[in-house]
Formats: structure tokens, C-alpha cells, sequence
């Protein structure tokens, strides 16, 4: 029923919103009588902020449609490879025709970028995805918004989540293949990657683990802390909703992403507010960069996506509450993870030290369970002043992660 009635809400509230939008071009746009009145450019930001806050966010495109390598320009086209119900696999591809071969591209290393499926969508990882493109060859996982997906299709747990990373895995094809997991999908790739060495067959050349939950005992979060101290019937009480008849999804049960969405918000609230009221007087002043870059910021950031209910409730019970990766009790489809089975593969993992969402050490805890891949093949990177999002977004990524990452991956490509 909450759903219905934020749907219902939403309803209300659109032309209010639309009203405000128009306001703000009116008082605002060039040329318009009204921009010239006293006071209009408060009027302006007045209405805008009004709008943005009302308005709904859809989910952002891409956008990645060239890429500069040493110097020269070349163009970018995204293409969807293989698509499943719940998740579609994106390559970017370089074009250059004859060029391509003279810089070449054709033998930069391969990359996976597993994107989270935690209430954002995968263009969360656009900087990460711009900046490998330099020099690498990049998929990533694309998940779609649960509501969009007809009960027909199914359920979708995490040992399916499992499974997808398996057969992406499988379709780029591991003997060249490097595997970047940021965030949530630390705990399904390590998964993935361990059933697949424990049945004999290739792995990927290398891990980068970001920033994921793989024992959250350490260093515990309010996130963590939330999620061990709730029992799971309380999350699905009072945190699972079924999609409303105006979606392809009606009648599947998520984790809404308006309910998500509220839990980022109130985790730092006094920040998000600072930040409204920084925008209200960017426009003022007529600072439209400024502006513009809370404009991109928040165009992401409140964009969310619903969650299937099955899938989200596993990863509580089995990462949160449970923690059966770091214990050795995971079994996923009849199947026992071992980490310890993985021997071919080189692994990296990366830690802001700042990160209030993955404490320090819970992703470093993947070390002690990969026993099987030498010591000179494993590597960590604490990265100082780095929050959650600096690890695989902005300047940070770009300048001190990112040459990392490149390194790491360059020394395994061969």
C-alpha cells in the first residue's frame, strides 16, 4: 500500500513541479521580460530549486560517446552484448577503423565492471567507466530497475545474481579477461569467480575488488550496524512493498527505490540540505558552473532503482546478519564457496580510508580467504581522504586510484 501512495503522491505533485519548472525559465531564460523584474533571480532559483526537488529522476544515459588517447579523439558507441530479465551486458566500443590499429587498441587488456545492484544504477560508474576506456577494452553490468520486470520472468536471488556474473564471465571469456567489482558485487564476483575455479574451469586473469562488504564485521558501519541488529522479518515487513499496476513489474515484491533513496538521505541529511541551499544561492549569484555541477551530481544521486525483494533479502541474511562468505558457510545453488580454490588469478582491493558505507577492512578481508593466490599476487590500497564514492569517482579515482588500477591490470594482461 506505501507504494500506492507514493505513487498517488507523485501524482499530486506533478503539476506543481511542471508549474515550478516553468517559473523558473520564465524568470530565468535569456530574453524572456520577466528575467529583467527585481528580484527575478531569486524568483528563478526559487522555482528550479522547487523543481528539483519535486520532480522525478529517471534514470540517466551514459553519455560516453568519445574518448581522447594521447591526444587524438576517438568515438564510442554503447552496445548492449547480451541482455537477461534482470541485468543487460554493455561493451563500449572504441571506433577508430584503420586508427585503431596504430594506437593500438585492438591490444588493450579487457575489463568486467560489475556495478552495484544496492538502489543506484550502474551510471553511478560513468567516471570509472570514461577513465578505463583510456586504456582498456570495458563491459559492464547494467541492471534494471526491478519494477520494470514482469512477474513472469521470474524471481531473482543472489545465487542468481551469482549465476549472471558466471555466464558474463564465460561470454567475454576469462583467459583475458580483468574483473573490477565496486561496492555490493565484491561478495557475487568472489562467488562467481571461486565456484568457477573450484569446477576446474578458467578464471579471470586478475580481481579489482572496490570497496565491498566481504566481512562486515570489521569495522562496522551504520549500514552494517542497521542490518545486524534488525532481524529479517523486520526488513521484510516493513521494507518490501509490491509494484504498483502502472508498471511492467505490477504485483513483484522490491525494495522500493524511493524507500532507499529516504535511507540515503537521512544518513547525512544536514549535508544534502547545505548543499540545496548552496545551489539556491549558486543560482543567484549567477554561478551557473557551480550550479551546473549540482545539476549532475543530483541527477545521478536521485536516480534510484527498485530492488527484488528476493534478491535483497539474501544478501541481508547471507552478507549482514549471517556472514557466511568470511565464515565458509555460503552455498550457492548445492554448491560450496571456496575462495581458497582460486589460484590463477591476481587480486587487488582498494579502501577509501573514509568510506562510512565499506569500514576499513571488510573488503581487505578477501586476502585471508584467497589462500590459494600467492602472496605476491595479492595487493591492497588504502587510499587517505577517500570517502566511499572517491574510490571509483572524481578526482581521487582519476588521480590516485585509477594509475593503480592500470598498473595492476597491465602487469597480469599478458
Amino acid at each position: 500500500m506505501l507504494y500506492q501512495m507514493h505513487e498517488l503522491g507523485r501524482a499530486w505533485l506533478a503539476p506543481v513541479t511542471y508549474w515550478a519548472d516553468a517559473g523558473a525559465k520564465m524568470f530565468g531564460a535569456t530574453g524572456s521580460w520577466l528575467s529583467g523584474v527585481p528580484g527575478a533571480s531569486r524568483m528563478a532559483a526559487g522555482y528550479e530549486l522547487l523543481y528539483r526537488i519535486g520532480k522525478d529522476y529517471e534514470k540517466p544515459a551514459f553519455g560516453i560517446h568519445e574518448i581522447e588517447i594521447d591526444g587524438t579523439k576517438f568515438p564510442v558507441v554503447e552496445r548492449e552484448v547480451l541482455k537477461k530479465p534482470f541485468c543487460r551486458l554493455l561493451r563500449f566500443k572504441r571506433y577508430a577503423d584503420e586508427a585503431e590499429d596504430l594506437v593500438g587498441l585492438r591490444d588493450d587488456p579487457t575489463v568486467l565492471v560489475v556495478a552495484p545492484l544496492s538502489g543506484h544504477h550502474s551510471t553511478l560508474l560513468r567516471d570509472t567507466v570514461q577513465t578505463l576506456l583510456r586504456d582498456h577494452k570495458v563491459y559492464i553490468t547494467d541492471w534494471i530497475d526491478a519494477r520494470m520486470v514482469p512477474l513472469s520472468d521470474g524471481p531473482f536471488h543472489l545465487d542468481d545474481y551469482v549465476a549472471y556474473i558466471e555466464e558474463f564471465i564465460r561470454h567475454i571469456g576469462a583467459e583475458s579477461l580483468h574483473v573490477i567489482s565496486v561496492c555490493q558485487p565484491t561478495v557475487p564476483v568472489l562467488a562467481a569467480v571461486s565456484l568457477m575455479a573450484a569446477r576446474g574451469e578458467a578464471t579471470p586473469r586478475s580481481l579489482v575488488m572496490m570497496g565491498g562488504p566481504i566481512d562486515t564485521r570489521q569495522s562496522p558501519t551504520q549500514v552494517n550496524d542497521l542490518a545486524a541488529h534488525k532481524p529479517l522479518w523486520w526488513f521484510e515487513t516493513n521494507l518490501i512493498h509490491q509494484v504498483p499496476a502502472n508498471y511492467p513489474g505490477r504485483g513483484r515484491r522490491v525494495y522500493p527505490g524511493f524507500l532507499q533513496h529516504t535511507g540515503f538521505m537521512a544518513m547525512n541529511p544536514e549535508r544534502h540540505f547545505q548543499s540545496h541551499w548552496d545551489f539556491y544561492a549558486h543560482l543567484v549569484k549567477g554561478d551557473l558552473e557551480d550550479a551546473a555541477s549540482h545539476r549532475r551530481f543530483y541527477d545521478e544521486y536521485n536516480a534510484v532503482l527498485d530492488m527484488p525483494a528476493e534478491y535483497y533479502l539474501d544478501t541481508v541474511r547471507i552478507v549482514f546478519q549471517q556472514h557466511l562468505l568470511p565464515k565458509g558457510g555460503w552455498d550457492v545453488r548445492g554448491e560450496r564457496v571456496r575462495p581458497d580454490t582460486i589460484k590463477g588469478t591476481a587480486l587487488l582491493t582498494i579502501e577509501g580510508e573514509l568510506d562510512d558505507i565499506s569500514g576499513r577492512g571488510q573488503t581487505r578481508a578477501v586476502h585471508q580467504l584467497c589462500s590459494g593466490i600467492p602472496a605476491e599476487d595479492q595487493h591492497h590500497a588504502t587510499i587517505e581522504g577517500a570517502g566511499h564514492y572517491g574510490i571509483f569517482s572524481g578526482r581521487r579515482w582519476r588521480t590516485q586510484v585509477y594509475p593503480q588500477v592500470r598498473d595492476f591490470i597491465a602487469k597480469y594482461a599478458g
